[in-house]
């Protein structure tokens, strides 16, 4: 099947989210430099109505994450959004530490306020859950930039009432490109591959987000700049934490904005060229655990982002964060 212009395929009214009014979401996430982007971003858009953050261990471990969430928020102002707590841990198996790359405090040492309240909760796939129910069927989307841990948990928990979610967003995989953990392992669905099975098996409404379309949006340094100038909160905390990126990382001139395109994606779908591709992940314990590899029987049909203008999709970027 060839590549087609990507759309919201949700329940509900099947309205994009840039549509009014807002879209209600949930973001569910890891953060995380690239997260921290991606959150502020959404902060940032009238389009999303953020009806919670939750948090799962993945980057860095659950404390940090669920406190670098509440850090985030503060920074924008935005107490009123509740932090709630998540999987502290995969499914079932030892979780990654990336702190080379994201720092001790995950946010790459750049400086963020204190959380303005304490987490809401710590059962982060029971709040989904009360959520959805107290939502209207299709109404609600998930944007997930971390392990499937907790949306894991409440497909096993709550089956029935994960069938009220609008669509799933979420970045992670790779189809054609290599991995950033294994040879062909992303770090998300490497993190805990028996949530990543779990999640594209649901039969819900999901687009994956692969390393094939988040390696080619890319800031460079004239990228950074552009947001520094900009002079808003999102987009100077957004320029400084890309720097940060530069410090932890070597080779190259510019620095790829992961979980960002999810954000990117649910704004402006077109902009992005889709596939339905039938996937199977890999959940043995070698150095492809997480992979995911087309084809077979009974394998799941996902709708993927293959392809993505790369240049509309950063001015969008620094649009919503200036």
């Amino acid at each position: 099947m060839g590549a087609h212009p990507c759309r919201l395929r949700r329940r509900g009214d099947g309205k994009s989210v840039s549509d009014n009014p807002p879209r209600p979401v949930i973001i569910d996430t890891d953060p995380g430099i690239d997260d921290a982007i991606a959150i502020l971003a959404a902060l940032a858009a009238p389009a999303f109505d953020i009806r919670g953050v939750t948090t799962v261990a993945g980057n860095i471990g659950i404390e940090t994450t669920t406190r670098n969430a509440g850090r985030i928020l503060a920074l924008a102002g935005r107490g009123d959004i509740p932090v709630i707590a998540g999987a502290a841990a995969p499914l079932a198996r030892k979780g990654f530490d990336t702190a080379d790359i994201h720092g001790r405090d995950g946010l790459g040492g750049v400086p963020f306020p204190e959380p303005l309240a304490p987490p809401a909760g710590a059962d982060a796939a029971g709040w989904i859950a009360d959520t959805l129910d107290a939502t209207a069927p299709g109404t609600l989307d998930i944007l997930a930039l971390g392990p499937l841990t907790n949306l894991a948990l409440l497909l096993r928990d709550r089956p029935d009432t994960a069938q009220r979610v609008g669509r799933i967003i979420a970045m992670g995989g790779a189809i054609d490109e290599p991995g950033n953990i294994g040879p062909r392992s992303e770090f998300n669905l490497a993190a805990d591959p028996e949530a990543a099975a779990a999640v594209l098996g649901s039969g819900l409404p999901v687009t994956l987000i692969p390393l094939d379309v988040t390696r080619r949006v890319r800031a460079a340094r004239a990228y950074v700049a552009s947001l520094r100038a900009a002079s808003t909160t999102a987009a100077t905390a957004s320029a400084n934490l890309i720097e940060a990126y530069f410090t932890t990382t070597t080779g190259g001139a510019s620095r790829p904005l992961h979980d960002p395109c999810v954000m990117l994606f649910a704004l402006r779908p077109e902009l992005f060229d889709c596939e339905d591709l039938t996937l199977s992940v890999d959940i043995g314990d070698g150095p492809d655990a997480g992979a995911l590899t087309p084809g077979g029987a009974g394998a799941p049909s996902v709708e993927v982002a293959l392809g993505v203008d790369a240049d509309q999709a950063l001015a969008l970027l620094a649009d919503v964060l200036g």
